[in-house]
C-alpha cells in the first residue's frame, strides 16, 4: 500500500507542476496575443480610412499577423500536450479506481471493527489496547491519506479539464479574430492593388491616336541620330532668359534609340585610352568578332545599286573625320556589320539616318584608314551578321544593356552622371528640345503652364474618358474634337471635389541611375504636393506641351531659374 501511495501522490505531483508551468505560459501568450489583435484592429481601422493604404505599412502588418500565427501554432502544440496529460491522468485514474474502491471499504470495515469500545473489549492489557490502538489510527490515517489524495487528483483533472476547455474556447475566438484581421488586411491590400491597378490603366495608358501623335510630335523634331549631321537638335537653354520669371525646363538625356554604340562614347573611350575591339566589346557584349568575312560580299544600296561591302563602308558619313581612329575603326565594323544585316532581313539599305548615312562620293582621308584596317570585321551573332544599331549619343547609358556608359561605378546623381559620362561632350548629351519663338527660341516654360500639366494628369486618372480633350492647347484638336484650355481643366477637377494647381513652387527628380531613366517626378505649388511616374509625366508633357517642346527619352531632369 505504501508503494502504491507513493505512485499515487508522485503521479499527483508531477501532473500538477506540468500543468501550472504550461498554463501559465499559454494563458500571457493568448493575453498577449488579443491585445495585438486589438491593436491591429485599430492599426486596420486607421489605414482604411488614409486615402492611399500605405504598402510598407500593409507589409509590416502581414509579417506581425505571420508571427502571431507561428505563436498560436506553438501554443495549439502545447494545448495538446496538456490534453494528452489529462487523458493519461484520466487513464491512471481508472487504475487507481480499483485501490480506492479497496481503500473505502477497509477503512470502513476497519472503522467499524476497529473502534475503540471493540479493542478495548477484545484487548487482554492496557497494553495490547495501545498497540491496538496505535496500529488503528496509523492504518485509518493512511487510508484517509490514499483516499483524500485519489480525490484531489480528481478534482485537479476536473479543474484542469475545465480551464484547458476555456482556454480553447480563448484560442478559438483569437483565431477566428485573427482570421477576421487577415481577411480585412487581404482586403485592403487587394483594394489597394486594385486601385494602383485601376490608377495604372488609367494614367500613362494614352489611346492609339495620341500615341500616334506623340510620335509623330518627336519626329517633327528631326532628332540627330548620327554624330556627323548638322542639324542643330537641342540646345541648353540655362544661360538664356525667355522674359520672365521664374522659369522652368525639362532637359534629356541623349538621343535618340540609345542602344548599341553609342558614337560620343566611342569617342570618350578613345580619348580615355581604349581600343576598337574592347569598344566594340563593350557595346555589342553578346556578339564575336569575326576578321575574316568576305570582303566581296554584295550591298544593294537604294538608288545607288550594288557595292561591295569594303567599298560600300567607305562611303559612310556618321562620324567626323577628325575623331580618334580607335573610335573611327569601331564604327567602321559596326557600320560594315549594319549593312550586311540589313540585307538578310530587308534585301537592300537605305541611305539616310534611318538607316545609316551613304553619299554617293567616299568619305576619304582618315575614315578610309580605318575602313582598310578592318576589312573582313564583321560583328557576328552565330552564323550571321548581328543587329549592330548604333546612334550619336546614349546620355550616359546603355539602355539595351541597362548599364552606365562611363568611367567607374554608376553614378549616385545627376552631377556625377555630367562628370563621368564617356559621352559628355556630345551637344545633344544634356539639352531641352524644342523652342518657343516668342520666347527668345528657348524651351522655358512659366510655372503656371506646367501647373497645367499637373492638372491634366488628375483629371485623366479621375475620369478616363476627358483623355480626348487634353491636347495641346495652342493648335486645333488633332482629330476634329475640343481641346480643353487650363481654366476648363482647372473647373472639370473642382467639379470633382479636386484642388487644382494654378502655379508650381517646386520640383524634383528621382533616377534609377542604374539604368538610366527617370522614376519619378514630385511637383508642389498652391494645390499641394502631387508624384508621378517618370513616364507617365513625360507622356502626357509630350502630349500637352505647347509649341513643339518634348521630353525625348527616358532619362530627364528639370532646370529652374
Amino acid at each position: 500500500m505504501k508503494k502504491a501511495f507513493s505512485l499515487l501522490l508522485l503521479l499527483y505531483l508531477l501532473f500538477t507542476f506540468s500543468f501550472v508551468f504550461i498554463s501559465k505560459s499559454s494563458s500571457d501568450e493568448l493575453t498577449d496575443i488579443t491585445k495585438q489583435i486589438d491593436d491591429l484592429n485599430n492599426a486596420l481601422n486607421q489605414s482604411v480610412k488614409a486615402t492611399q493604404p500605405l504598402e510598407s505599412q500593409l507589409n509590416a502588418m502581414r509579417t506581425q499577423i505571420k508571427q502571431i500565427k507561428d505563436r498560436i501554432g506553438t501554443i495549439e502544440q502545447d494545448i495538446q500536450i496538456k490534453k494528452k496529460n489529462i487523458d493519461d491522468g484520466y487513464k491512471n485514474l481508472a487504475k487507481q479506481q480499483a485501490i480506492l474502491d479497496i481503500t473505502i471499504r477497509e477503512y470502513y470495515i476497519k472503522s467499524y471493527y476497529n473502534s475503540p469500545i471493540l479493542i478495548f473489549l477484545s484487548s487482554s492489557s492496557a497494553s495490547d489496547i495501545t498497540q491496538l490502538l496505535a496500529y488503528h489510527r496509523a492504518t485509518t490515517n493512511r487510508d484517509k491519506a490514499i483516499i483524500m489524495n485519489i480525490a484531489l487528483l480528481v478534482g485537479d483533472l476536473e479543474n484542469r479539464k475545465k480551464t484547458l476547455e476555456n482556454e480553447e474556447v480563448r484560442l478559438t475566438t483569437a483565431k477566428a479574430g485573427l482570421d477576421e484581421q487577415s481577411a480585412k488586411l487581404d482586403k485592403i491590400v487587394s483594394g489597394a492593388k486594385d486601385y494602383q491597378s485601376k490608377i495604372s490603366g488609367q494614367i500613362a495608358q494614352l489611346s492609339a491616336k495620341q500615341q500616334d501623335l506623340i510620335s509623330r510630335r518627336l519626329g517633327s523634331l528631326n532628332i540627330p541620330r548620327s554624330a556627323g549631321t548638322s542639324t542643330r537638335g537641342c540646345s541648353d537653354d540655362r544661360p538664356i532668359d525667355p522674359g520672365f520669371s521664374p522659369r522652368i525646363a525639362f532637359f534629356t538625356y541623349g538621343a535618340p534609340h540609345r542602344n548599341g554604340l553609342n558614337q560620343y562614347g566611342a569617342k570618350g573611350r578613345a580619348d580615355a585610352g581604349q581600343g576598337a575591339e574592347r569598344i566594340l566589346q563593350e557595346y555589342y557584349p553578346s556578339l564575336s568578332l569575326k576578321k575574316d568575312y568576305d570582303q566581296n560580299a554584295q550591298v544593294n544600296v537604294d538608288g545607288f545599286g550594288p557595292f561591295s561591302i569594303e567599298n560600300y563602308t567607305k562611303h559612310i558619313f556618321e562620324v567626323p573625320e577628325s575623331w580618334p581612329m580607335e573610335t573611327l575603326k569601331a564604327q567602321a565594323v559596326a557600320a560594315r556589320t549594319y549593312a550586311l544585316n540589313s540585307m538578310q532581313r530587308n534585301g537592300h539599305i537605305c541611305t539616310t539616318e534611318a538607316c545609316q548615312v551613304f553619299h554617293g562620293e567616299e568619305k576619304g582621308g582618315r575614315w578610309n584608314e580605318a575602313v582598310t584596317a578592318t576589312a573582313g570585321w564583321v560583328l557576328m551573332d552565330g552564323g550571321n551578321p548581328g543587329f549592330t544599331q548604333y546612334a550619336s549619343t546614349h546620355g550616359g547609358y546603355i539602355l539595351n544593356l541597362g548599364k552606365f556608359d562611363g568611367d567607374g561605378g554608376n553614378p549616385t546623381n545627376f552631377s556625377e552622371l555630367n562628370d563621368r559620362a564617356y559621352d559628355k561632350a556630345s551637344p545633344w548629351f544634356y539639352c531641352d528640345w524644342g523652342a518657343r519663338s516668342q520666347y527668345s527660341n528657348t524651351a522655358w516654360l512659366k510655372p503656371s503652364e506646367v501647373a497645367d500639366m499637373v492638372n491634366v494628369i488628375l483629371l485623366a486618372r479621375t475620369d478616363s474618358s476627358t483623355k480626348d480633350h487634353l491636347y495641346q492647347t495652342d493648335k486645333p484638336h488633332p482629330y476634329g474634337g475640343d481641346v480643353w484650355n487650363e481654366d476648363k481643366v482647372k473647373s472639370e477637377l473642382r467639379s470633382k471635389n479636386i484642388t487644382p494647381f494654378n502655379n508650381i513652387s517646386n520640383i524634383s527628380v528621382s533616377a534609377d541611375f542604374g539604368t538610366g531613366k527617370t522614376s519619378s517626378i514630385s511637383l508642389s505649388g498652391d494645390g499641394g504636393t502631387q508624384s508621378f511616374s517618370g513616364s507617365e509625366f513625360k507622356d502626357w508633357f509630350n502630349l500637352r506641351a505647347p509649341a513643339n517642346l518634348q521630353i525625348v527619352g527616358p532619362l530627364y531632369n528639370v532646370e529652374r531659374n
